[in-house]
């Protein structure tokens, strides 16, 4: 029997139909959401992490404090020359020392040693009788004992001594003002007592601690104090703490643990009185600055 071959027609609509199939199940392929980076051959697409990170929310920002770089509070200090020291007491112009000025119970001292010494004993409820104190001008530990001849190895250092306070400024204090910066606990420092009085009253352009590590601490601190009683500096004041400040940008100045205050209201009869309160040149809205010590009219007396 003879066999009949398939008709031409018949061919060419399979040809059709198979190219058809390959066509959709290509577009099939296409359509599919798996990336090819995940084409491993032998592993899950699921096993396999993104490689892109997902972005994380923005993290708040602390809150800005009552601290400022010490350099910026520096900054806005004046500069002047040191006034006289005509007039300076100590107890007349500061008080006496020392007073229970935040009315504790406890006198500034007892409350200065009881913040800086360790292992303290105290008799009743103030008195300091003895201690141990890691000298912060030095480093070294000193072993306090309340005595006639022991008591003075430990002193009450004021960061700004009261008579560089006196030629900068506080002379336009009022009493109540001084008698504050005398003992407020931003001003004082317990130390050992022959490093203190080898400081006397020098400023940063006069004497340095010792110990290098402290001197940012220190000056910051002296920073903290001029800023918050309204003092000045002088120009060589200025330069050495810029100086020291540069090694420690980042040193923080704060005026948080006192009210700032506002000078008195001052009046210089004439610049004489004014140079000899350390106050000249007075720029107009500057405490005592007045018409009649500027002749020229040019906001600034007693040039």
């Amino acid at each position: 029997m003879a066999v009949r071959r398939p008709k031409k027609t018949f061919v060419i609509t399979a040809v059709i139909v198979a190219a058809l199939a390959a066509i959709l199940v290509g577009t099939s392929l296409a359509g599919t959401s798996v990336s090819p980076d995940l084409a491993d051959t032998g592993s899950s697409a699921s096993a396999t992490p993104s490689t892109h990170a997902t972005a994380e929310p923005a993290t708040a920002q602390p809150a800005p404090t009552s601290d400022s770089a010490a350099l910026a509070v520096l900054a806005t200090l004046p500069v002047k020359g040191r006034a006289p020291k005509t007039g300076y007491d100590r107890a007349e112009s500061f008080g006496s020392a020392w007073q229970d000025v935040d009315q504790n119970g406890c006198d500034t001292r007892n409350d200065i040693l009881a913040r800086d010494l360790t292992v303290l004993v105290i008799a009743g409820d103030c008195e300091v009788q003895s201690g141990t104190l890691v000298g912060p001008f030095t480093g070294r530990a000193i072993d306090f004992v309340r005595g006639q001849a022991t008591s003075s190895l430990v002193q009450i250092d004021h960061l700004v001594a009261l008579s560089n306070a006196w030629q900068t400024g506080a002379q336009q204090l009022s009493q109540e003002q001084r008698v504050a910066l005398a003992n407020d606990p931003l001003n004082l420092l317990a130390v050992d007592g022959v490093t203190n009085s080898r400081k006397g009253d020098g400023d940063a352009a006069t004497w340095l601690p010792p110990l290098k590590s402290y001197r940012c601490t220190y000056v910051a601190r002296q920073i903290s104090v001029k800023a918050t009683y309204a003092l000045w500096v002088t120009a060589a004041e200025r330069d050495a703490m810029t100086r020291i400040l540069s090694d420690c940008p980042d040193e923080l100045a704060s005026t948080g643990e006192s009210a700032v205050v506002t000078p008195v209201e001052v009046y210089f009869q004439n610049c004489t009185a004014a140079r000899e309160a350390g106050a000249a040149p007075v720029h107009s809205g500057e405490p005592g600055y007045g018409s009649h010590l500027d002749r020229d009219g040019d906001g600034t007396g007693c040039e």
